[in-house]
């Protein structure tokens, strides 16, 4: 993503060095939950569907237009996440006044094609008008979150798989908490909850998700924090259905943990997603131990990488994408094929 869109956000998550430990059933790893007369494919979407899974990635409109980027995008990825056109500052730059253009283009174009679209996303503490950000009373800024929600959910409903509905709402740091912005300072910490009940009447067939960054370390504190939260929201029935771990790594791939954060999730049973998912250096053994790790833990339900080449990458300047600057396949592209089972 777009480094100068991303305020606060840590430029990526090196929690560690360590490969995923593989702790579930042994044979699962190299895509051995395919059918067994499933035949390997030789595309990343057509290969995670063999399990039943997506394989997906970050869409600009803008690039639309680049042949080489949409041949890519089609031959590859069975799922789509708009990268910044369903967020507050491109639907609602000012109150009342909704925008869906961009929008309409990305989700019209998935669905055409059978691709899965992830919402992407409804409440953010960032990339948010400045009108939002001002507004100190609990009743106006309640009944602007809640209009957002339904109109931008609303407009899409039945044809979105899951709607990021709160996106990194908790702090970094070793407190577990939740940070400081507009929703948590004038509504408290209950403005999670409520985005997703009305999330959930505004498009009741979708998988609602939390989503955040540097929760892959089932050690550190944001991670717990996301968990006990989750946690409670199953306990007194709160409409979650999904977690999103973004999984921004550095060079050493996933931390060796990661697995277990993503089972532990899943027994709080919700589904697991890898969201925006990009590796500093594109290092063919972590992307494989995070793939593989996805597929040790039946909850874990699709992978999205954070854009498609190099130089669409937030990030480019570490070339962290599975396809170089010319669109070509890196040993990266190949790891990640072949430990779902595909053949490059």
């Amino acid at each position: 993503m777009n480094p100068s869109k991303r305020l606060g956000r840590r430029r990526a998550s090196v929690l560690g060095l360590a490969a995923v430990v593989s702790l579930v059933t042994p044979g699962i790893a190299n895509g051995a939950d395919r059918a067994p007369d499933a035949p390997r494919a030789s595309t990343l979407g057509a290969q995670a569907a063999q399990s039943g899974r997506y394989f997906g990635t970050a869409v600009a409109a803008g690039r639309l237009g680049d042949g080489q980027y949409t041949g890519i995008l089609d031959r590859e990825f069975n799922q789509v996440t708009p990268e910044n056109e369903m967020k507050w500052d491109a639907t609602e730059r000012n109150r009342g006044q909704f925008t869906f253009g961009s929008a309409d283009q990305i989700v019209n174009r998935a669905t055409a094609r059978g691709q899965k679209v992830r919402g992407h996303t409804l409440v953010w503490h960032s990339q948010l008008p400045d009108w939002v950000k001002a507004i100190r009373d609990a009743n106006t800024l309640r009944s602007v979150m809640n209009n957002h929600i339904n109109t931008v959910a609303g407009r899409y409903k039945g044809r979105i798989h899951s709607w990021d509905v709160v996106n990194e709402a908790f702090a970094d740091g070793g407190s577990g908490q939740m940070r400081s912005s507009v929703f948590r300072d004038v509504l408290g910490t209950g403005f999670i909850e409520e985005a997703f009940r009305t999330a959930r009447s505004a498009d009741p067939s979708a998988k609602l998700c939390y989503n955040d960054y540097s929760i892959e370390d089932w050690n550190s504190a944001k991670t717990q924090g996301v968990y006990r939260m989750v946690r409670d929201f199953k306990a007194r029935g709160v409409p979650i259905d999904c977690v999103g771990l973004q999984s921004h790594f550095g060079a050493g791939g996933p931390p060796g943990s990661f697995q277990t954060t993503l089972s532990s999730f899943a027994a709080l049973g919700v589904d697991v997603q890898i969201t925006e998912l990009d590796i500093a250096q594109a290092p063919a053994n972590g992307y494989a131990n995070t793939v593989r790790a996805c597929l040790n833990v039946a909850r874990c339900t699709g992978i999205t990488v954070w854009g498609i080449r190099d130089s669409d990458s937030w990030r480019s300047g570490e070339n962290p994408l599975l396809f170089d600057r010319g669109g070509n396949k890196k040993q990266a592209y190949r790891s990640a094929l072949t430990t779902m089972g595909g053949t490059p």
